[in-house]
């Protein structure tokens, strides 16, 4: 195995050398493989919880891998997989490499961040059980066990969540201007920090949305209910586009959304930035269907299915531009 896996995990490689391990795993095979062995086996042992003493992770870790060595490896790790009770992580798409999965104490609790880069997805199975969804270019920060009376995570970008029932701990999920607090539910929310807004839309259960600096003046939502927050102010309305929740399967679906709408996310979601020479093209509509795989190429072809119009790149400056 190299031993630039084992040193990310221990947090031994250095900013630039995490970049460039990271970078080689999409473009070598081999190396992913032995990446997502690793990181199946490091969330097995959830040596999270042992920051304190990395030694004594390490020494785990190699016992683990001695004993494997004697066993049947698929037979053993299936049998683990199935009844240890740890957090683990999946990509939806089954490329975990670009994870960025590092670890931070705070008030003696160990935390966790997750980073999903752009065009990528995350889905996360937490320690009380709740499952999260983490779209493209989003972050979540949630602690390698739930303490206290509380269980609070913090998001940016955009996250779906089916919280796992706990009417003693109820579940905070903290964003740049909002709190949300549920006891069990599933909802959305896009909160991503290039934005000017934050939305969330439940689809089952209820949840209280509250300023940070205002947590006794919010709104209650019931299911079918979004609420919009924008230049301090919120607006209830019900779900326009249940569709658009099909991001957690790889799809994006819009209906009757304006371009200018459609081309923001795609910046988010691609990583580019895109400008338009032409502003008459942002008075489009547009519905349609793409799934996540397909590269901004596809998405344009689909677009112009609708209004023409022409594209030309800057790939030095990943900047791509649309014109009549």
């Amino acid at each position: 195995m190299d031993d630039r896996i084992t040193n990310y995990f221990f947090d031994n490689l250095s900013s630039e050398e995490k970049l460039s391990l990271l970078r080689e795993l999409e473009v070598n095979e081999t190396l992913k493989s032995e990446f997502i062995k690793f990181q199946n086996t490091y969330a097995l042992l959830n040596l999270s919880q042992q920051i304190e003493d990395r030694d004594l992770g390490k020494k785990k870790f190699s016992e683990f891998l001695k004993q494997r060595q004697q066993h049947d490896t698929h037979q053993r790790m299936m049998r683990w997989l199935s009844y240890a009770a740890v957090v683990v992580l999946l990509m939806a798409l089954g490329v975990t490499t670009s994870l960025l999965f590092d670890r931070e104490n705070h008030s003696e609790m160990a935390y966790n961040t997750l980073f999903t880069p752009a065009g990528q997805r995350a889905q996360l199975v937490l320690q009380d059980g709740t499952e999260v969804w983490l779209n493209a270019k989003s972050k979540l920060t949630y602690p390698s066990e739930f303490k206290g009376k509380e269980r609070r995570v913090v998001v940016e970008g955009e996250a779906f969540f089916r919280v796992a029932k706990d009417s003693k701990r109820p579940f905070i999920v903290t964003t740049k201007e909002v709190d949300l607090k549920v006891l069990g539910t599933q909802f959305n929310l896009y909160s991503y920090p290039e934005t000017d807004y934050v939305q969330t839309s439940l689809l089952e259960g209820s949840v209280y949305v509250s300023m940070k600096d205002s947590p006794n003046k919010g709104v209650y939502l019931k299911p079918n209910q979004q609420v919009t927050v924008k230049g301090g102010t919120m607006k209830v309305e019900p779900i326009a586009e249940k569709d658009h929740f099909l991001w957690i399967d790889g799809i994006y679906a819009f209906e009757h959304e304006p371009l200018i709408s459609i081309l923001k996310k795609l910046e988010l979601y691609y990583d580019v930035k895109i400008i338009v020479e032409d502003p008459s093209i942002f008075n489009d509509t547009y519905t349609g269907k793409f799934r996540q795989r397909d590269s901004l190429d596809d998405v344009f072809r689909i677009l112009q299915q609708i209004r023409e119009f022409k594209i030309s790149k800057n790939t030095e400056r990943n900047i791509i531009t649309l014109s009549k």
